[in-house]
């Protein structure tokens, strides 16, 4: 009777013992999943550069139903007076507009990612074939160079780190280039100066 008793009494101190040990491994696993979950480098900056393209798929169509409408007319007009060959030319220049437009809106599918954090300048260019060429760059040795053109603004920015250069925002314009430059070099000035921390405790 003793010795069942004595095995029961070990039965439930090593179940408690389980009990308290899965616990304490719980609440750890629950500190580290909640602390990767934070930020440890957040970004500084971060900007999306597409192609600019003034008119709209709408548009587009538009275009090309008038387009098409005036051809149709003027080949009707010149197959009446006996010049019926040029009807077909008609048509072709229409399907050359058509095929333009369609190239320059594959074009616009490409586009630019700029990031910077407080250790990390990351630019990442995807062409309109979805191709992607990336750059990693450390921001304490990164200059921002502008090519500038006395009547028309920027019209190149290069970011010049170890004597290489690398051009961005290609697709901006001279004004646009200049906003996009100002920012940039803001958060490149914050990126050396650290991350700033507020001191907590009794003042």
């Amino acid at each position: 009777m003793r010795s069942q008793l004595s095995q029961w009494r070990k039965g439930v101190a090593a179940s408690v013992f389980a009990s308290g040990f899965s616990y304490i491994m719980g609440m750890m696993n629950g500190d580290n999943n909640s602390s990767a979950q934070v930020p440890l480098d957040p970004k500084i900056f971060a900007a999306l550069v597409t192609p600019h393209r003034s008119l709209s798929p709408t548009g587009f169509l538009i275009l090309m139903a008038c387009l098409g409408g005036l051809s149709f007319v003027s080949g009707i007009v010149c197959v009446s007076i006996g010049a019926w060959p040029v009807f077909g030319f008609f048509g072709l220049d229409v399907l050359l507009v058509y095929l333009a437009f369609q190239a320059n809106y594959r074009s616009a599918r490409a586009y630019e990612e700029v990031t910077i954090t407080a250790s990390e300048l990351t630019v990442r260019k995807v062409n309109h074939h979805g191709g992607v060429r990336q750059w990693t760059l450390n921001p304490l040795w990164v200059q921002l160079e502008r090519i500038v053109h006395a009547e028309f603004g920027i019209e190149r920015l290069f970011l010049v780190s170890h004597g290489r250069r690398l051009g961005i925002a290609d697709f901006l314009s001279p004004a646009e280039k200049a906003s996009f430059a100002r920012a940039l070099t803001s958060a490149l000035g914050e990126a050396r100066r650290g991350p700033t921390r507020t001191p907590i405790g009794p003042r």
